[in-house]
């Protein structure tokens, strides 16, 4: 044991796509396991014990992950590698959550055993899940690392390049969406939405400016993340957005689905806006430009399909019209913060 921890000095290697590719998709298989177990805790107040249908997919589609990252590992002992060496570029972080994770799921198993099952929003703020969301991120960007220095991916990645760390971050968008759901616009009713609006009277008002103001947050800054590093092929956006509309719709059972749609749109509308800006760490301007208007498309397209679906307008109109712009600013603030200065050009 001690000769294969003794690191054997070679550069670590780079994995192939394919093998980014079932990475992203064990993830995907280990994120829906999180959403259906999300929704039980949800909508099931009968839960009653650790071992349900839920935590099976939940759990299985950890130990499928695990297994693969573990065994890309091996593959690296196998080739004369040992210690760090045998571990591909990217992939270290998810290996060390892999046995942290697990602790964790036991100290779940015995916390819902000893203390019963959350229903609530204490499930948000149990030690055991909270220590399990942190592992999870880590092992599902595992691909998104993977792909961030890689010599075949380059400055202008194709779509089917860049879709293990696109499907990664996105799965990752959901899980915090998911832990701040009590501020998550996005299972807000359009119904719900207009009511809010057209009153000033009482907590909804506030409730949904702040929930705006946290989504906007949650769903934007991945986004800004990769646009710093990459130009994002036309298609990114959007799909990142339809993969966190999954997870509050989830926990809604979809009856939301305009609104989801919506930000879907939202999407659509961002990578029309990186199409047209071309933001870039080195373009300081269109990079603040398009973080501006992002939100604003965003957050305006919210507005509009709760009123168009919802009943009609808000009744109050500083609400409704400032709620973008104030998110504009958010996001302009976001990529002031992300891309103070603009790097230099690439020789």
């Amino acid at each position: 044991m001690r000769r294969l921890l003794a690191d054997s000095g070679e550069p670590r290697a780079w994995v192939s796509l394919r093998t980014d590719l079932v990475t992203a998709l064990l993830g995907v298989w280990f994120g829906i396991g999180l959403m259906i177990d999300a929704w039980a805790h949800t909508n099931l107040a009968e839960l009653e014990t650790f071992f349900t249908p839920w935590h099976a997919v939940f759990y299985s589609g950890f130990a499928a992950v695990s297994g693969w990252i573990l065994w890309q590992a091996w593959r690296g002992v196998r080739a004369g590698r040992q210690g760090l060496a045998a571990v591909p570029k990217g992939y270290l972080a998810g290996l060390l959550a892999i046995p942290a994770f697990a602790a964790f799921g036991l100290a779940d198993m015995m916390w819902h055993t000893f203390l019963g099952i959350e229903t609530t929003i204490d499930i948000l703020f149990s030690p055991s899940h909270l220590g399990l969301i942190v592992t999870m991120l880590l092992i599902v960007t595992t691909p998104l690392r993977s792909a961030w220095s890689a010599p075949d991916v380059g400055e202008r990645p194709s779509l089917g390049r860049l879709l293990p760390a696109l499907i990664g971050l996105a799965f990752a968008t959901t899980l915090v969406s998911l832990f701040l759901m009590y501020g998550d616009a996005m299972q807000y009713r359009a119904e719900r939405v207009v009511e809010a609006f057209s009153l000033l009277d009482g907590p909804g008002a506030d409730r949904l400016a702040a929930s705006m103001a946290l989504t906007n947050v949650v769903l934007l800054a991945p986004v800004l993340f990769l646009v710093r590093r990459w130009q994002l092929p036309f298609g990114s956006v959007t799909l990142m957005y339809a993969i966190a509309v999954l997870m509050p719709g989830a926990q809604t059972e979809f009856e939301n689905l305009p609104i989801l749609v919506g930000f879907v749109a939202g999407g659509l509308v961002s990578d029309l806006l990186i199409r047209w800006l071309r933001p870039s760490a080195t373009r300081r301007g269109a990079y603040w430009a398009f973080a501006g208007l992002s939100a604003f498309a965003t957050w305006s397209l919210f507005i509009g399909v709760a009123s168009a679906t919802g009943g009609g307008l808000p009744a109050v109109p500083e609400l409704w019209t400032g709620g973008p712009i104030i998110a504009g600013l958010i996001g302009l603030a976001l990529g002031a913060l992300f891309l103070p200065n603009a790097a230099p050009e690439r020789a």
